[in-house]
Formats: structure tokens, C-alpha cells, sequence
């Protein structure tokens, strides 16, 4: 007990006893839509997802995953794996990503902050290096912030602007890269009338240039390095819009993986390599594809790949892209002080925890569920288990992923009685899901759902508890809709595949033998959405959640 009086200490809860074991179980990118042939989790064959649906209907419910309810700006905005987590964790709503970049824009608060005091030290005699995804799709970055930054840095001193842009076709359709460039075009011609040296530097595809993550393949943030920093591609262009018309032109491109281009002067001179003396922001303000690209700029030592020079520049992330490393150590925008996580309370009080994945979602198992926080609160109480993802292959080639060993672990952390809660991520829905390939999809989900029946069969042999539930939407719905819900096709009269999330909600069930025979979702809380699985979590362990937790889901019915 501190002098604040806070304490760590929870509360029992009045009529659900302690000591059971609890199974969480986050299946990524599952969200509840109409069944047609397009869902694909509605054509896989998933009896156990299935039967918690139809056999208990007052264990089955589903909650809010996008927009206001995981802390976005607004309900256009799809929910993602990482604020998923934070308020699945969190038991709280805390304003996330795009919503703090835009509250940060709008008052111009972000003029005044730290890290856009360090850039601006370079306007004077340097060039601003602008690197990012151009895109509105609101899942890494938008438009319209970088165009406010744009705006707002020449406003404030900068007078050479070089843009490095990364085209999308995952988060948006395949093909609106032309859309996005006439746009930046179109205003970076206006800065240049107005006596700035603005201009489109370099670019490439999300997926081949610069934006991997979780280390999986360091060569995409080479073919990056090396179009960005050192001027170098297999392909270079006068202008962005020459660049992205004539690779789009070739058989079988793809925004996602256009190769990375240069934009070279009269004399076949690169215009904006990034050199000593300048300033480098990446505007996306999610972390995930970011952090390689940050080590690659900010460390001095770095043996990922051979970078040839490593300029004296001033970095900064829009946001800070990983708070355990404090990577990078100059951004524009705070990130959500997310404390005393349902995790960290737990632990204090005793649950003894167990959490795993693979790779691609075993952050957000750990790191994103426990309030962007690396690391352990008690290691002597807790394990967290990381099952190597394929890599060197889309996930479409392997669509059952690692669910069956995840699940293998899960079970056998359950059976061996060693862990109160044990809590896992199942990706296969969200990554098979964002490769388009639906065949491929329907295996996935399936291989999900098949880890989930041998996670609740070892629930059941302890008499424990489980809580199955999601962190947002992918797999249901595969196919573009336009405003009626019809099936948007294309120009040759096929389906536009979908890859993105959704703003659809999400299921969540609850039970298991363990579970009291008066436990029921509440009907007063139709609005219900990530944020209130924390409280519930913490129910089933046998405490009452902090008061300013959201509100739990359940009630207790005395019989």
C-alpha cells in the first residue's frame, strides 16, 4: 500500500470461487458475419467453434473489436491485432494509434513535442526524409496525417522534402497506389510553387520493401535501405507517378509487391538519397512493420544486412514502435500510458500464468496484452512460450500454421496443473486470411478450430474454465461489398478479394466444468466489446475487477 493507498490487491468476488484453472483463447482475425461462400469460417468445418454457439446460447455472445471500442478514431476504422490485445488486456479503453496522431495534429501539439524539435534541428541545412505506407486504409498509416505533417513541417521550416512511399493493396484495394500518388504529387506541387523543393524520392510495395516484421525476412528492409539511403534500385523513374503507372503494367503486379524504384533527375541522378545532416521521420503509427526499418536507422551497430553507409541523421517514429527497446528514442507522438493490465494484477494476486504462440502473434499474447510492457511481472509465477512461424513462405502454402503444437502446449501447461491461467493466440484465421487465398483460409480455419477442441478437452479434464474470443475481424468475409453488401468485381467481371480486417464483432464463449451453474452473460451490456473480457477473465479466477475496469460481461444467477 503506497501513500496513494493504491494496492494491488483485488477483491474476491462474492460468488465465484478461486483456483480453477482458465483457458484464454484468442483466435486472430475471427469475427461473426452472414454465412455465404465468402465467410470463410462459415464453410470451414468448425464443430467446436460450432457448438459453442448453438449449445449454450446464454455462454455465447459477440463484442465490439473496431472503432471506439479498442480506442480508434472512429467505427470506419478496423480493429487490428495490437489495440486488440492492449484492450483485451487492459480491461480499459485507451486512445490508440491514429487517434493520438490526430489528436496530436489537430491541436499541434506535435509541433511542440520533443521529437519534432529534434528534426527540425536538420531543416536549416538538411533534407526531411519522409518514409512510410501511403494509404487511407487507417490500419498503419493514413493519408491525410502525412499530409498534415507535410503541411505543418514546411510550415515550420523545412525546405527540402523528400517523401519515400511504400504502396499498399493489403489495407485498401490493389491498384489505388495511382489514386495516392496523384495525390501527394498534386500537393507536393503546391509546396513547390510555394518555393519548397518538395518531391517523391524512391518507393516499392509494403511487402517486398521495408515493411516486414518479427524479423522475419531482412532483405525487404535492405531493398528499402538501399532505394532510401543509398539511391540504388533495379528500376528508376523521373516522377512517382511514371514509377507506379510502369510497374503496375507488368504481368502480375501487385501494389503489395511492386519492386523498389528510384526517382532520378535529368541526369539520372537519384533526388533524394538520405545523407549526413538530414532528418528521417516514419510516419505509420503502427509499430509492427516498423521496427525493423527503426533498428536499420537508429543503431550503429547493426548486423542484420551490410547498409554501405550509415548516415548522421535525426530520426523519429510518428509513434514509439516498441517500448521495451525504446525504439526508436525520438518520436512525435507519446504512446497510451497503458498500466495495471489485468495480467500484472493477476500475477500480483497469485495466477500463476502461462501464455503462448508462434511467432507472428506471440507479442501480442505478451508484450500487446500486457500494456505494450516486454518481459515478465514475476518470472518465478509465469511462462511465456514462443513457437517458431514458417518463415520463407506466405502463409497460404502452410495454412494450419503452428495451431496444433500451440495447442500442444497449451494442453499440456493445463494437465500439468502448474498454471492458473493459461492463455494462447491462434493466428491462423488473420494471417491465411490476409494472403486472399481463399481455399487456403477454409484449411485455416479449420486447423484453428481443431486447436481449440484439444485446448477445452484438457479444460475439461481439470475442471476448469474457458474463454474463447477473438481480437477482431478477417476470415468471415473475404470479398469487397459496396454499399448494399453486393460483391464488388473487377474489371473482367471477377470477385475483388478481400484482405484486409473487418469492422465486424467478434464471438465470445465461456464455460467448461468448472464454470458455476448460475453464470450467464449480462443482457444490459449490448454494446459490450474487447475492453470488457478483462473483468470476466479476472472473474473466473475468483477476484472482482478494479472499479475503473470496464464492466464484466457475466452475472451470477442464484438457482
Amino acid at each position: 500500500m503506497g501513500s496513494s493507498g493504491f494496492s494491488w490487491k483485488l477483491l474476491d468476488h462474492p460468488k465465484l470461487p478461486k483456483g480453477k484453472t482458465v483457458a484464454v483463447v484468442v483466435l486472430d482475425g475471427w469475427g461473426e458475419a452472414n454465412p455465404n461462400q465468402y465467410n470463410c469460417i462459415h464453410v470451414a468445418e468448425t464443430p467446436t467453434m460450432d457448438s459453442l454457439k448453438t449449445g449454450a446460447p446464454e455462454r455465447w455472445r459477440l463484442v465490439r473489436a473496431h472503432g471506439t471500442a479498442v480506442g480508434l478514431p472512429s467505427e470506419d476504422d478496423m480493429g487490428n491485432s495490437e489495440v486488440g490485445h492492449n484492450a483485451l488486456g487492459a480491461g480499459r479503453i485507451f486512445a490508440q494509434g491514429a487517434k493520438l496522431v490526430d489528436i496530436a495534429l489537430a491541436s499541434g501539439k506535435i509541433y511542440e513535442g520533443e521529437g519534432f524539435k529534434y528534426i527540425k534541428e536538420c531543416f536549416e541545412t538538411g533534407t526531411l526524409h519522409l518514409i512510410g505506407l501511403l494509404s487511407d486504409g487507417g490500419v498503419h498509416s493514413r493519408l491525410d496525417q502525412l499530409q498534415l505533417l507535410l503541411k505543418g513541417a514546411s510550415e515550420r521550416g523545412a525546405k527540402r522534402i523528400r517523401v519515400h512511399i511504400l504502396t499498399d493493396g493489403r489495407d485498401v484495394l490493389d491498384g489505388s497506389s495511382v489514386g495516392f500518388v496523384e495525390t501527394l504529387e498534386n500537393d507536393l506541387e503546391n509546396l513547390r510553387q510555394k518555393g519548397i523543393d518538395a518531391k517523391i524520392a524512391s518507393g516499392g510495395g509494403r511487402m517486398y520493401v521495408t515493411m516486414d516484421r518479427y524479423e522475419n525476412d531482412w532483405n525487404v528492409v535492405k531493398r528499402g535501405w538501399d532505394a532510401q539511403v543509398l539511391g540504388e534500385a533495379p528500376h528508376k523513374f523521373t516522377s512517382g507517378i511514371e514509377a507506379i503507372k510502369k510497374l503496375r503494367a507488368e504481368p502480375k503486379a501487385n501494389d503489395q509487391y511492386l519492386p523498389p524504384f528510384v526517382i532520378v533527375d535529368e541526369n539520372g541522378k537519384p533526388v533524394g538519397p538520405i545523407v549526413d545532416g538530414d532528418a528521417v521521420v516514419t510516419f505509420n503509427f503502427r509499430a509492427d512493420r516498423m521496427v525493423m526499418i527503426a533498428k536499420a536507422l537508429e543503431y550503429e551497430n547493426f548486423d542484420k544486412f551490410d547498409r554501405v553507409r550509415y548516415p548522421k541523421i535525426h530520426y523519429a517514429g510518428m509513434l514509439e514502435y516498441d517500448g521495451e527497446l525504446k525504439l526508436p528514442s525520438h518520436y512525435l507522438v507519446s504512446p497510451p500510458e497503458i498500466d495495471r493490465t489485468s495480467g500484472e494484477y493477476l500475477v500480483h494476486n497469485g495466477i500463476r500464468t502461462f501464455a503462448c504462440s508462434e511467432t507472428v502473434k506471440f507479442g501480442h499474447v505478451t508484450f500487446f496484452w500486457n500494456g505494450n510492457r516486454s518481459g515478465y511481472f514475476n518470472s518465478e509465477i509465469e511462462e511465456y512460450v514462443e513457437v517458431p512461424s514458417d518463415s520463407g513462405i506466405t502463409f497460404n502454402v502452410q495454412p494450419k500454421m503452428k495451431a496444433l503444437q500451440i495447442a500442444e502446449k497449451a494442453r499440456d501447461a493445463i494437465l500439468s496443473k502448474k498454471f492458473d491461467q493459461v492463455r494462447v493466440n491462434l493466428p491462423n484465421s488473420d494471417m491465411v486470411g490476409h494472403t486472399g487465398d481463399i481455399e487456403a483460409t477454409i484449411v485455416a480455419c479449420k486447423a484453428a478450430d481443431d486447436a481449440v477442441k484439444m485446448i477445452l478437452d484438457a479444460i475439461e479434464q481439470v475442471g476448469g474454465i474457458y474463454v474463447v474470443t477473438a481480437d477482431h475481424g478477417n476470415a468471415e468475409d473475404m470479398v469487397k461489398r459496396d454499399k448494399s453488401g453486393k460483391p464488388l468485381l473487377d474489371k473482367n467481371g471477377n470477385i475483388q478479394i478481400l484482405t484486409s480486417h473487418t469492422l465486424q464483432p467478434v464471438p465470445i464463449a465461456i464455460g467448461g466444468p468448472g464454470l458455476s451453474a448460475g453464470v450467464k452473460f449480462r443482457n444490459d451490456l449490448p454494446n459490450g466489446g474487447l475492453a470488457n473480457v478483462a473483468a470476466t477473465v479476472m472473474n473466473f479466477h475468483g477476484f472482482e475487477a478494479p472499479s475503473d475496469y470496464e464492466p464484466t460481461l457475466i452475472e451470477v444467477v442464484d438457482n
